[in-house]
């Protein structure tokens, strides 16, 4: 899904490429999806899922990309990145999710579009 965002030299958009958790503690799940590419960056969607049976008072995605990959931008949650690893956590207003119920951040970064693994808790 795109953000109607447009950057100048932006090339065809790669096919939406996604990698899911397992349902982790309270059926937490994510998805990664890359929307858009250009000359040295990307910008993608992370959807978390609640797959469990009680809501999810508080989520936490979190990742390790290739050396040199930053994270430029972040919408809809909060971020921290340390050397390679990346962790994004719930804005104030998007922290809970119900059973069956789902969530979306999006970020930008710089460096190629590699679909990192993910662990959501």
């Amino acid at each position: 899904m795109g953000y109607g965002l447009t950057y100048p030299g932006t090339t065809t958009p790669p096919p939406t490429t996604t990698t899911t958790t397992g349902p982790g503690p309270v059926g937490c799940a994510a998805d990664y999806s890359v929307t858009s590419t250009w000359q040295g960056g990307f910008q993608a969607a992370v959807t978390v899922t609640n797959r469990g049976s009680a809501p999810i008072a508080a989520w936490t995605v979190a990742w390790t990309w290739p050396s040199g990959q930053t994270v430029t931008n972040v919408w809809n949650g909060t971020y921290t990145q340390t050397g390679t690893a990346v962790t994004v956590r719930n804005a104030t207003w998007n922290g809970t999710v119900a059973p069956g119920a789902s969530v979306t951040f999006g970020l930008t970064g710089n460096g190629n579009a590699v679909i990192p693994t993910l662990t959501c808790s």
